[in-house]
């Protein structure tokens, strides 16, 4: 018989002091262990602090409009976890500027844990008029708080997919997520205070030409429907370079306001 054991026998026919003392001398009971809290770890992204893509960009007519650059601001905690803040920012060439005053600048808050948008804003500068856009949302909640600023401030708060992208955050989330030619995939994408829905088709590999030459890309689809599963915009696609940096190397698409495509100019 054990000692635990032998001391409860025993302690029976002791006094009540004895046996409180004899009770004040054992160890106290250890708890059950819990359950393991599991560790959180950051998914693995082809982009890095500091990279920086720039792009030339033409409208209908104009063989180079303007430039649009991509970059990967910087990597800090976000919202009691960690994110990615990536800026897109686009102007006219000088020439352009003449006819047109424009700025556009995108950003978001990617968590590198979940590659989930945080938050996103979209600031645009059409001659006079000036628009800002912001998009929070509440991953807990499943929910977001969209803000509209022109002259007033409208405010509203909607429902969202678990999943939901913002257009910027896309683009990147993409680049990290393996697919072949033949494959499609959808994506929700909550933006300018509406629910839509990303079809991808992926095709390819094609030769694009770049400012750093020619690369091998995957062409990939783009369609994107509203809410009412209504087609928004047409012959949208995406070239993304078949290597390890998926590196977006040409976008193309066909708007009310005309045709743009963005081509690398270079890459670091």
């Amino acid at each position: 018989m054990n000692r635990p054991a032998v001391i409860a026998l025993v302690g029976v026919t002791l006094t009540s002091f004895e046996i409180s003392a004899q009770r004040a001398r054992r160890p106290a009971a250890t708890p059950p262990a819990g359950p393991a809290v599991p560790r959180r770890i950051e998914h693995a992204v082809p982009f890095t602090v500091g990279e920086t893509l720039t792009y030339d960009v033409s409208w209908s007519a104009y063989v180079t409009a303007g430039t649009a650059v991509a970059t990967v601001k910087e990597k800090k905690p976000s919202f009691n976890s960690t994110a990615y803040y990536v800026v897109a920012e686009g102007r006219p060439t000088p020439l352009v500027s003449k006819l047109y005053s424009l700025y556009y600048k995108m950003d978001s808050l990617i968590d590198s844990y979940t590659l989930l948008p945080q938050r996103g804003s979209i600031y645009s500068e059409e001659g006079k008029r000036h628009r800002f856009r912001t998009t929070l949302f509440d991953r807990r909640a499943n929910t977001v708080h969209f803000e509209y600023q022109v002259e007033g401030t409208a405010k509203v708060d909607f429902a969202v997919s678990p999943v939901a992208q913002d257009a910027l955050s896309a683009i990147y989330v993409l680049r990290a997520v393996p697919f072949k030619a033949g494959e499609r995939m959808t994506m929700p994408i909550c933006d300018n205070g509406t629910n839509d829905k990303l079809q991808v088709d992926i095709t390819g590999p094609e030769s694009v030409r770049t400012g750093r030459g020619n690369v091998n890309a995957l062409r990939l689809n783009l369609t994107l429907f509203d809410a009412r599963n209504q087609r928004v915009g047409r012959n949208t696609a995406m070239w993304m370079s078949d290597d390890a940096r998926r590196l977006p190397v040409q976008l193309r698409a066909d708007l009310p306001i005309g045709s743009f495509n963005l081509v690398l100019r270079e890459a670091r």
